[in-house]
This record gives C-alpha cells, structure tokens and sequence, in this order.
C-alpha cells in the first residue's frame, strides 16, 4: 500500500460513515447466534459479520483473543477474516494490544504490520506501557507499509487510571506523554495522521490534550453505556476525529445479516448527527 492509512481512515469515516465495528465471538455470543462455541460457531460467526459489514463500514476490529483461545484453528479462521474483510472494502483494525521491547515487538510488528504476514491489517492496537519507545518497531513497519497504530491512552476500564494517570517527572500523567508523543509521530501528517488513541468514550471531564492529528478510537458506545451523543462532550475539539468502536450492541442483532446491517446503519447516523 502505497497511501498511508490516516489517509485511508479518513476517506473511509467520511465515505462509509465514523463507526468501527469489532468482531468480538465470545462463548456468550456464539450461543446467542445458535452456534456451538467451538471453530466451526466461530467461522460461521465471522463470515456472517465479514458478509453483513464490510462492504460498508469504515473499520472492522477482530479482538484477537477471540480466535486465539482455538488455537491454530482459530488463528487460520482470524487470517481468512482478515483477508475477507478487507477484500470487501473494509479496513481492519486488530485488536491485539501487543507490547513489549525489541526484537519481540519486531515480531509483533511482523506478525500484523508486514504485507508477507497472513495477518496483515491495515491497523493494530498497541500498549505503551513497557515505554513508548518500545513501541518504535511497530511505528517504524507501520511507515513502512502503510498501516497504522492505535496506542491505549485512556482506557474506559477502571483500573486503567492507577497507570494512566499516574504523574511523572515531567509534571504530564502518562496518558498525556502518550498523547504527545503520537501527536510528534503524526506533525505534518495530512489529512489525518497514521498513529491514533484510544479514548474510551464513557470518560468524563478528560484533562488532556486530544489534538493529536490522528484518530481516536473510542470504546465504550452501546453497551458499556456511552452514546453517540456523548461524543461531542467527551472529545471536545477532536470530535470530528473520534471513530467510535462498538461490538455488542451491534452484534446482539445477529446472525441475521440484514438486522446487523441496520444496526450498523443506525449507529452510523446517530454519530453523524452528533458530530457534524
């Protein structure tokens, strides 16, 4: 790929609509869908969301966990839904949250920014909490290939804060030194920036900066209790920026490719609404 993926992300939120949807196949789902929680509930489940979504939403969010817990078999069906996904048209984000320091970082950086990797994706979440340099090989593949990062920031979980918004010598909570230092990955980036946040969208009263020329990948919306409509007063500024991630409470209307297709649309309208 040639044209870098802030570039892409943002024809993508503007075309198909801000909204990222993840593939999420836990036990509880595959149940609800009346499928059996093992590799083949968890190909069917996938293929129905490939099938419904992504040939018209912006992002589609694998949570890696979810195929690993099957082993290889897991793992090959997380590779044939990733290629799908984005042979439709949509851009994958992994939600892989890898992290850790040289040459094992490399690897991670391999295993999901590297166009020769089966599971190539177009993005991959990371965590900076090994350092933010640590993080330099996924940053260094990710130029490389065209793809990009998301960094946690500012999680929606609550034990999240004892790190995020521990204070450091500089005076800066470490979310705010995350921020900042994507903000430097992304200067002179345009239209948008590669190297994104995520910001969970049920936070209140954030004191940070979220000006960071990339996206913000917001959890959060639907059933963990956030609404589109919180966007402009969570993000402020930075809303127009915001690619709201939601799972369940538009996988609930499967396997029914047209209700998760509705689903989809809804949440597409209600942030358009919300952000324009």
């Amino acid at each position: 790929m040639t044209t870098p993926f802030g570039t892409r992300l943002r024809t993508a939120m503007d075309g198909r609509g801000p909204l990222c949807v993840g593939i999420d196949p836990h036990a509880a789902l595959l149940t609800a869908w009346g499928l059996g929680d093992d590799v083949a509930g968890l190909e069917r489940f996938s293929r129905t969301v490939v099938e419904a979504l992504a040939d018209r939403v912006a992002v589609l969010k694998p949570q890696a966990a979810f195929f690993e817990r099957f082993g290889s078999r897991g793992v090959a069906v997380l590779e044939r839904t990733v290629a799908d996904a984005r042979a439709a048209g949509a851009l994958v984000l992994m939600d892989a949250k890898r992290g850790d320091i040289g040459s094992t970082m490399a690897a991670y950086a391999d295993a999901f920014l590297a166009p020769t990797s089966p599971l190539f994706s177009d993005a991959v979440t990371v965590s900076p909490y090994l350092g933010f340099g640590s993080l330099r090989p996924a940053f260094d593949a990710a130029r490389a290939s065209g793809s990009g990062v998301f960094a946690l920031a500012l999680t929606s979980n609550p034990e999240g804060h004892e790190v995020q918004l521990a204070v450091g010598e500089d005076g800066l909570t470490v979310a705010q030194s995350v921020l900042r230092q994507l903000a430097a990955e992304n200067a002179d980036a345009y239209p948008l920036g590669s190297f994104g946040a995520v910001v969970g969208a049920t936070l209140k009263d954030i004191d940070a900066d979220l000006d960071i020329n990339g996206a913000l990948l917001a959890p959060g919306i639907g059933a963990q209790g956030a609404t589109p409509a919180d966007i402009p007063a969570v993000f402020g500024a930075a809303a127009a920026n915001v690619l709201p991630s939601v799972s369940r409470d538009v996988l609930r209307h499967g396997p029914s490719v047209e209700a998760l297709r509705e689903a989809a649309a809804r949440f597409v309208d209600e942030v358009r609404v919300a952000v324009q």
